[in-house]
């Protein structure tokens, strides 16, 4: 039998880093819960991913920044972003009093 997953229960806090469960995997896509409680991308570093991504922000609050853009992109509860394969951009924060919450799906871009 299915049971219901509550993807806001049993969080773990880390300092070390971000903590990343694959929730599903198959075909062309990956379903990942990430909790992240005050971490950022190092300086210079930035993701260069081969897939689309599509974030939810379940809890908490971060902060995005693309390389081709001049500002920071803020995120609350509820806040969605779709992020192109090979879309250059990183973490500037994440709150450090609380959990962030993430819900990342990975998928395939489409064909040209």
């Amino acid at each position: 039998m299915n049971r219901p997953r509550n993807l806001l229960a049993g969080l773990a806090r880390s300092s070390a880093g971000e903590l990343v469960e694959t929730l599903f995997s198959g075909g062309a896509c990956r379903v990942e819960r990430i909790v992240s409680t005050g971490q950022a991308s190092p300086p210079g570093f930035w993701y260069d991913q081969p897939e689309d991504e599509w974030v939810l922000l379940l809890a908490g609050s971060a902060a995005l920044l693309f390389e081709d853009e001049p500002e920071a992109v803020s995120l609350r509860p509820g806040d969605a972003l779709h992020i192109p394969a090979h879309r250059r951009h990183r973490i500037e924060w994440t709150d450090p009093a609380a959990p962030t919450v993430w819900l990342a799906i990975h998928f395939r871009p489409p064909a040209p």
